[in-house]
């Protein structure tokens, strides 16, 4: 399991990453990490990974700190983490170094299956293009704990959805997934539960199974939580 206890995260004097915050996300569940723009989704996120250091707390995966755990973790974001001036291939060749699970089977695989040239410069590759060789080498690290930071970014709606059905379709029973992404529409149907963040603290923890049970759609919650006016606009360019 992954436990946040009593974790503050800070940036500056001023800036609230998270504050004071506790959860525990049990071995094989899919999670929805939501909110608004600056909710504290990404700092979560970083600081499962281990790649954020906290102002206070602990984070800690299956009973260990994260850095123990880097080989059963796969972090997947829209920043990327590839080098620009290797191809697809020797990409996948460095990562296999790297991490012991690593297929690189799979890895080709998802690279044809997104249409992506295995020989050409990741460099020259579009911002849709480098986001799907990012879902390429996370998914192929065959980790117990597959964490996503906005992975959808630059992608079109049909690629949102090929990518979906590929995770709906290959996960297992022990796999844990975070998913951080404002197409909150999309990921419905595919998570287990959402954790909904605003300004640093955690808002809401809710199954998907007891949310549709209160008759309420995802983003309606967010709404509410956010207390979001729909007639804010009126009148602003009068």
């Amino acid at each position: 399991m992954i436990e946040l206890k009593n974790v503050k995260k800070y940036y500056g004097m001023k800036a609230v990453g998270l504050m004071n915050e506790s959860v525990v996300i049990n071995s094989g569940e899919v999670v929805g990490i939501l909110g608004e723009n600056g909710a504290g989704k990404s700092t979560l996120l970083k600081v499962i990974m281990g790649l954020a250091k906290l102002n206070a707390g602990e984070v800690l995966i299956d009973g260990k700190p994260p850095v123990q755990m880097y080989e059963h973790m796969a972090f997947i974001t829209h920043e990327g983490s590839f080098f620009p001036n290797l191809t697809p291939y020797q990409y996948g060749e460095f990562i296999s170094q790297h991490f012991k699970y690593f297929s690189t089977e799979r890895y080709h695989k998802l690279l044809k299956f997104f249409e992506l040239e295995s020989c050409s410069k990741i460099r020259t590759f579009s911002f849709g293009q480098k986001a799907k060789l990012e879902i390429c080498a996370g998914f192929s690290k065959m980790a117990k704990y597959i964490i996503m930071d906005e992975p959808f970014l630059g992608e079109d709606i049909l690629t949102r959805q090929d990518f979906i059905k590929l995770m709906a379709s290959s996960i297992k029973e022990d796999e844990t997934i975070l998913i951080s992404t404002h197409h909150i529409n999309e990921i419905e149907n595919f998570i287990d539960r959402a954790i909904i963040l605003r300004y640093g603290r955690i808002k809401a923890d809710i199954y998907m199974d007891d949310l549709k049970s209160q008759g309420k759609t995802l983003s309606q919650l967010i709404m509410e939580l956010s207390e979001y006016k729909e007639n804010k606009y009126k009148g602003v360019l009068d």
